[in-house]
């Protein structure tokens, strides 16, 4: 049984995602894949064609770059929703100069008025270097003060290194046959 809110965190091509759709997949339940990227090039528009071909059928899909506040508390709780990703979320409103807190305030309450289980994918960007221009350490501190309100809200968090992964705290829930 999924608990009511995951993170699933891990560097670039951890296998974060896969992960995160095998934890809803298992739930049994009906299944929302949340999508936040936006396809502004060709490599992105490839990026999001792979990843809607390797979790196959059966997902309604929401495309939401934004209010992802506003559409997690509209879904049913008999649903499992999958958000992937939280650093895409982020960028969108870092480059639209949007208010951060404002839009964090949203996304959290929206997770907590939502009746059905999130999991939540998002990226460990900790360890890398220290950006060389100002919007990318801003970026980089954003998001890992976001991942760390993540982890303290969830349930479940679950670090993906070379495809592994790490509990860092809870349990996984065993598959549902």
């Amino acid at each position: 049984m999924l608990p009511p809110l995951s993170l699933v965190l891990g560097g670039a091509a951890s296998g974060k995602s896969s992960f995160a759709e095998t934890l809803v997949t298992d739930s049994g339940r009906p299944r929302v894949y949340l999508a936040t990227a936006q396809a502004f090039d060709t490599e992105m528009k490839g990026k999001i064609a792979r990843h809607q071909q390797m979790r196959g059928q059966g997902w309604r899909t929401i495309e939401e770059p934004l209010e992802v506040g506003r559409t997690l508390a509209g879904i049913s709780g008999d649903h499992a929703i999958l958000m992937d990703c939280a650093t895409m979320w982020l960028s969108n409103h870092l480059l639209a100069e949007q208010d951060l807190a404002d839009a964090e305030a949203g996304l959290m309450a929206g997770l907590a008025l939502c009746a059905a289980p999130v999991v939540v994918v998002t990226n460990e960007v900790g360890h890398s270097v220290v950006p060389d221009n100002a919007l990318a350490r801003r970026f980089q501190t954003e998001q890992g003060r976001l991942n760390q309100k993540l982890a303290a809200k969830a349930d479940l968090v679950v670090n993906l290194v070379a495809g592994l992964p790490h509990v860092l705290k809870g349990s996984l829930p065993a598959p549902t046959a």
